[in-house]
């Protein structure tokens, strides 16, 4: 029996206990840096399978998968652990238990594809090559990201971890498929927070106020030149201004204004360049106006970029197990990922995990209170991870 056979059997295999682990994890989410029950969990599956969680965080850890001649090379899988601050409204029988909180982000998914990837690297350690470092990680959706302390403490080391694969669900991709993409992938996420300070008053006496609402609507519009009129074409990125506050009513001009949003971009001088321009737009109008301001751009996760190597051949070995019709071409998707920590040391694939039936109405996107996953999409999930390092290390 080939390869591919092989581990989609031990998939079939072990599919009920890939969906009990789905739904327990679903049940019981947990927020980001808190995720210590998930933990737990986690631990007590590995040892199940024979393997101790190495922490490397208090909630992150990873174990090693020593096939022959370990000490050869070292390839790292991921999965991430934590939920998101959202208050469920499906109705199932795994909804989650915990009010305020849900897997909102397809985090269980990830969670249970890689643990069953250990179960079917476990059953062929005797026949590749290498060592496979599986690791599970906290805090992907808050900053500093559990990625960033992960990597500082040590994950990718001991022994030196040469490449490293992960995947995250996709609502727009029906279950069954997945989808790949080289090169730049996902976007650098900054956070922008903004009060401009004016001098409130009387609507209808304009003249002896300084009007922070007419000051914020010239510092929207003029920053949406950050990207039309300073970025060159080539370089994607995006200025969104999400969260507008002005207390004030129909006939009271507030004394300040307060502005959120986010800059995204695939270029880290830009970036940079940009954080400085977007300061100096809001500080330059405000003063125009007799008025003050408080600008800050808080820096998020990099830019994530497939190593096109890796993702190409990542890409070839997901057709030869599960067909050319089932895999996709992704175009660029600017959402923030703290995995790019991890292409920023290493080379790097992070690939899509298609979840979507619309025939069951599995159909919501990432972060919504209705999301949800088509089961199945586990085989896929937990086969393809550990066909995909197999093959990167190769059969002895």
């Amino acid at each position: 029996m080939n390869l591919s056979n092989r581990i989609k059997q031990l998939v079939e295999a072990n599919f009920d206990e890939l969906v009990s682990t789905r739904r327990h994890l679903h049940s019981n989410p947990e927020l980001s840096f808190e995720e210590f029950e998930t933990t737990k969990f986690i631990a007590s599956k590995l040892k199940d399978n024979g393997f101790d969680l190495q922490k490397i965080t208090e909630t992150g850890g990873y174990i090693d998968i020593k096939g022959k001649n370990p000490g050869s090379r070292t390839i790292a899988l991921r999965g991430d652990i934590d939920a998101l601050p959202i208050s469920e409204q499906n109705e199932k029988e795994y909804t989650s238990k915990n009010e305020g909180v849900m897997h909102a982000c397809g985090h269980d998914v990830h969670t249970t594809c890689l643990l069953g990837a250990i179960q079917i690297l476990n059953e062929l350690k005797d026949e590749f090559e290498g060592t496979i470092r599986c690791i599970f990680q906290p805090g992907e959706e808050k900053l500093p990201g559990g990625a960033s302390i992960m990597i500082k403490n040590g994950v990718l080391k001991n022994p030196r971890v040469e490449k490293i694969l992960g995947q995250h669900v996709m609502p727009l991709i029906d279950a069954g498929k997945v989808g790949f993409r080289s090169g730049l992938y996902m976007a650098s996420a900054d956070e922008i927070y903004i009060k401009v300070i004016g001098k409130g008053g009387h609507g209808a006496h304009p003249h002896q106020n300084i009007d922070p609402v007419v000051i914020a609507a010239q510092i929207i519009t003029q920053l949406q030149t950050v990207v039309s009129r300073h970025t060159k074409p080539s370089i994607p990125s995006v200025l969104s201004i999400g969260k507008v506050i002005a207390n004030g009513a129909t006939n009271i001009i507030p004394n300040e204004v307060y502005m959120e949003g986010t800059f995204r971009t695939y270029d880290e001088e830009w970036r940079m360049k940009a954080h400085t321009l977007i300061e100096k737009i809001c500080n330059d109008i405000a003063e125009a106006h007799g008025a003050k301001c408080e600008a800050e751009v808080r820096k998020g996760y990099p830019f994530l970029k497939n190593d096109e190597d890796l993702s190409n051949n990542a890409q070839a070995w997901a057709v030869e197990y599960l067909g050319a019709e089932n895999v996709e071409d992704l175009e660029i998707w600017p959402a923030g990922e703290d995995f790019a920590y991890y292409s920023q040391e290493i080379p790097a694939c992070f690939y899509r995990l298609g979840i979507r039936n619309e025939a069951e109405g599995i159909t919501s996107m990432l972060h919504t209170p209705t999301f949800d996953v088509d089961e199945k999409a586990l085989k896929v999930g937990a086969g393809l991870m550990a066909y995909l390092a197999v093959r990167e290390l190769g059969l002895k």
